[in-house]
């Protein structure tokens, strides 16, 4: 498949600045059994622990976490269906950027900054302020100039290549499910 250049890429733009902002639709969930297979699902679970069951990122190594163990902070990955649909070109390739949700959703740093919290299914997520860029095997799958794209100042305002997360409720997640933002919890002083 012809990667899209740099210019063909930002042509794309407007459409992914249309996503919902508040509440969208969780467009595809991946599971990732074993390091390079890929199990698209209809419904899955998420857990406390296991961030997405039957997936595999709590056997993933992390020089993030103090014992090498996988980190908490990217248990869930998630990104833009809008994003995705830009660089994949096709739906059937959507699985192959790593990341196990994908949501019609605007993922923008100023729309879901670190600690936003999003309600998906019976579940609720919360955004965690680790970065989620390309890596080589974006660039073998969509190319370097996508990689480029969602690793640029205004991919990284976007989240292009999406938002890393951990499970804060754990439930059942479906294709289809309404994925709706949190409001940001007010703590109110004594007196006030």
């Amino acid at each position: 498949m012809r990667h899209l250049t740099t210019a063909e890429l930002e042509a794309g733009l407007a459409e992914i600045r249309r996503a919902p902002k508040d509440q969208g639709v969780l467009e595809l969930i991946v599971r990732r059994p074993r390091k390079g297979e890929r199990e698209v699902l209809e419904e899955g679970e998420l857990d406390l622990d296991q961030g997405l069951v039957g997936d595999s990122w709590q056997h993933r190594r992390s020089s993030r976490s103090a014992d090498g163990s996988a980190h908490r902070d990217t248990q869930i990955n998630v990104m833009s269906a809008r994003a995705i649909a830009l660089v994949s070109q096709d739906k059937a390739r959507w699985p192959l950027a790593g990341d196990q949700l994908f949501v019609d959703l605007d993922l923008s740093v100023d729309n879901v900054p670190p600690g936003t919290q999003l309600a998906i299914g019976g579940a609720v997520i919360e955004a965690t302020g680790e970065p989620h860029t390309g890596c080589g095997q974006f660039v073998e799958r969509f190319g370097l100039d996508a990689t480029k794209f969602v690793n640029s100042p205004v991919g990284r305002q976007l989240q292009l290549r999406g938002i890393n997360a951990r499970v804060v409720q754990p439930g059942a997640i479906r294709v289809g499910d309404v994925a709706r933002k949190l409001p940001v919890a007010r703590h109110v002083g004594v007196g006030g």
